[in-house]
């Protein structure tokens, strides 16, 4: 049985890493893509409403990897969004001293379901509350980025770097959508609608920390703490040089208790600037 002290988790990474990668291609190829533009109604169901969704292929990935991720690592464990929605006492693992593989199936549920190739699979590693390592998978883009913590960013090899937003252009921040937001969250977003900033509706929110790590988006600003949807991309983000902070100025925390809104940016600066914008300071 593998032990958990750092220098193993990190052994583990350097001789697993491409092993996990394959336990997710698999597993979209497996369970995802089959289904994708191919969903009848009956595999089609509702969760908490009409915009928060879950299909077969959800399920059936999780599944997949759940099996798999826990075979690579003896002694660890899964906290996957659709075994949390059946069963909320699982997400006390992050909590735990067990590795944890933290697994969003399809990011970006409700494009999959419209035909749109803007999903992908999530599946971080972390343990004690600290990242260690992410993949994000587009499967219908055929992207996949990965990070060790403390190595880098890379998207199908390349090394990713955020860089900085050019200077006199709009910032370009992706939010939550309103609906979705207590009325303090609402009021805090509102702050985003002003000069020298350009905020629009957010789509996977896995895809939206690629684009930051890729310096392709400026900023993300998220009302929502599940650790499935954040945990591979805020490590995505870091490791290609950018910052992230909640609205009380604090570093975001998979294990929750965030104060909400909360920014992933492609530089500290802008992610003190969005803050600010959020607290009402600026």
């Amino acid at each position: 049985m593998i032990g958990y002290e750092n220098e193993t988790i990190d052994e583990f990474l350097a001789q697993h890493s491409a092993d996990v990668e394959e336990a997710v291609r698999k597993a979209a190829a497996a369970e995802i893509m089959p289904r994708f533009r191919q969903l009848a109604a009956h595999e089609v169901d509702q969760k908490s409403g009409p915009h928060d969704l879950v299909t077969d292929a959800d399920r059936l990935a999780e599944q997949y990897l759940t099996e798999a991720l826990a075979a690579l690592l003896p002694g660890s464990v899964v906290v996957g969004e659709e075994a949390v929605h059946a069963n909320p006492v699982t997400y006390e693992a992050l909590q735990g001293d067990a590795p944890v593989w933290i697994v969003d199936p399809v990011d970006g549920t409700r494009q999959f379901v419209h035909g749109e190739d803007g999903f992908c699979t999530l599946v971080a590693l972390a343990r004690r509350g600290v990242l260690l390592a992410s993949w994000t998978y587009a499967p219908a883009r055929d992207q996949l980025a990965t990070a060790i913590r403390g190595q880098g960013a890379f998207l199908d090899g390349e090394r990713l770097r955020s860089g900085v937003p050019e200077p006199g252009r709009d910032l370009e921040v992706a939010t939550s959508h309103p609906d979705y937001t207590t009325d303090d969250q609402k009021r805090a977003l509102l702050g985003l609608w002003t000069d020298g900033v350009a905020p629009r509706a957010c789509g996977s929110a896995g895809l939206e920390y690629l684009a930051v790590a890729r310096g392709e988006l400026d900023a993300t600003a998220f009302s929502w703490e599940a650790a499935w949807d954040h945990a591979a991309g805020i490590l995505l983000v870091e490791e290609a040089g950018g910052a992230h902070l909640t609205r009380a100025g604090e570093p975001f925390r998979i294990t929750g208790g965030n104060v909400l809104p909360f920014t992933a940016a492609r530089d500290a600066a802008t992610a003190r600037r969005v803050v600010e914008l959020l607290s009402g300071t600026a």
